[in-house]
């Protein structure tokens, strides 16, 4: 599509619809192994299979979980593909012109505290294969730097530069990028998982960890209830729904590139449910037998690598790892804040300098690594806060506007989209609400259950996507108002 008149201040080439459709299901299928398919996937996993106490009750969370999962994506996949256009243009049909610049920029936001947490994770498998020299492993333990040793800030910024030289060569090689990474994964992912099991001497789809083992494992993740109970496996449920909560927002970044919804749809069964589960069984499968092997719960790749005898089978982990973390924080970390970042300064920032910025980000977030501690805890407070503006733009394509949005005028300044001086108070109103109750009460005080954080991105999108629905059913004339 062509846009004719559109304003400089809201158009460039990255953000125009998108012309060249070349994603078939294979690359879309791709974008779920490269997301999935690293150190924090796999660490999430682990981490969620202790607080099911059984190989039947993790399948059956994640499982459900997974389906959601598949469901949620093709809503905003579907408006990718119709409208081709990434996920703060289409933000602006609900959120107003320039309105939709706040949640562009929170989603990058959350991209940057990602990056960070992914590039940490791969530096780390480098870092786990370097100390097994007695030289490397003194270094490590005594040259320390912003609160880091020096090795791991060294393979910190070395991993962070790598994918620079990824995202410097657009949208294409990211599509290549990702699917090479992610296929390497699963391959890696198996020989892990059969390396430790011919060590324990068989498959074991029964787990023997210890109860009081896993209640000390789990008793911080704020997940209520006791391992293998209810309350537990619909907590796993929830927190891996949330896991996803950035990539509903922007799947639409790389959906635009399809070239219908069929497409996305055979990549997405094939890269959600069906991928996810046989991800986790992989996952449990390698929990179970590390610690029949080590005698400890080993949920880090890196930790179970480090314990290689072989050093070449540790090298390949390492690497493969490596590759693994690069391939999703360029699918899902760079890709959405380059984009979102360009939208607030379409003239002096295109998706490269996009990318750049929120690579710098992370890079001085690293000091203080705010993506330390429990994987469960990280993903629901980090997640939470994107559920709203969901629920606001998923509310106003469907249900407002019965997925029929003029495309043109999302890029003029006084089109359809200028709401309020370019800001729809009632979205603002709508996902302030939401996000009250879905990050900032849970998180900063006492008022709601201990229980309430886990399911805070459910709350974010019922609650901000009702109060959007029932302001706009109250509005009397045309459901958008042009500038005078």
């Amino acid at each position: 599509m062509t846009i004719s008149n559109a304003s400089p201040a809201l158009y460039n080439k990255d953000l125009a619809p998108a012309t060249e459709r070349n994603w078939g299901p294979f690359s879309i299928f791709n974008v779920w192994t490269s997301d999935v398919h690293s150190l924090w996937g796999y660490y999430l996993a682990a981490s969620l299979f202790l607080f099911c106490d059984g190989f039947f009750n993790f399948i059956v969370a994640i499982g459900l979980g997974s389906l959601v999962i598949y469901f949620l994506m093709n809503l905003v996949g579907m408006a990718g593909v119709r409208t081709g256009v990434p996920f703060p243009v289409l933000a602006r049909a609900s959120f107003g012109i320039w309105g939709a610049n706040f949640p562009a920029l929170i989603r990058a936001i959350v991209a940057c505290f990602w990056y960070g947490a992914q590039t940490a994770a791969a530096s780390g498998a480098i870092v786990a294969l370097l100390i097994r020299s007695e030289g490397m492993l003194a270094f490590h333990q005594n040259v320390h730097f912003l609160g880091h040793s020096l090795l791991e800030v060294i393979c910190f910024v070395v991993v962070w530069a790598l994918q620079l030289l990824i995202i410097q060569r657009g949208m294409e090689t990211v599509r290549r990028f990702q699917d090479l990474a992610g296929p390497a994964v699963w391959v890696m992912m198996l020989i892990l998982a059969i390396y430790l099991s011919i060590k324990a001497g068989a498959v074991s789809f029964t787990s023997d960890i210890p109860m009081d083992v896993l209640l000390e494992h789990t008793k911080d993740a704020g997940i209520p209830g006791t391992p293998g109970s209810l309350a537990a496996l619909a907590g796993v449920a929830a927190i891996w729904i949330t896991y996803f909560s950035a990539l509903y927002l922007n799947f639409c970044d790389f959906s635009r590139y399809s070239p219908d919804e069929r497409s996305v749809r055979i990549g997405n069964i094939w890269g959600l449910p069906i991928n996810l589960i046989l991800f986790s069984l992989v996952a449990g499968v390698t929990t179970i037998a590390a610690f029949d092997v080590y005698g400890e719960v080993l949920i880090h790749p890196d930790q179970i690598s480090a314990k290689f005898e072989s050093w070449f089978l540790a090298l390949v982990a390492a690497l493969t790892f490596a590759v693994a973390t690069l391939g999703i924080n360029v699918v899902a970390n760079f890709v959405s804040p380059a984009f979102d970042f360009s939208n607030v300064f379409p003239k002096q920032i295109d998706f490269k300098k996009g990318g750049y910025i929120a690579g710098l980000i992370a890079l001085v977030l690293y000091p203080f690594a705010p993506w330390e501690g429990s994987a469960a805890t990280f993903v629901g407070i980090i997640g939470s806060t994107m559920g709203p503006i969901f629920g606001v733009m998923m509310v106003d394509y469907y249900l407002i506007r019965k997925s029929v949005l003029n495309v043109e005028e999302l890029y003029q300044e006084n089109g359809e989209f200028r709401f309020q001086n370019g800001w729809h108070v009632n979205a603002f109103i709508a996902a302030g609400i939401g996000i009250l109750f879905s990050s900032i009460l849970p998180n900063l005080t006492n008022l709601l259950p201990s229980w309430w954080g886990v399911y805070g991105w459910f709350f974010g999108v019922a609650i901000a996507g009702a109060i959007y629905y029932g302001l706009r059913a109250a509005n009397v004339g045309p459901v958008t108002k042009p500038a005078e």
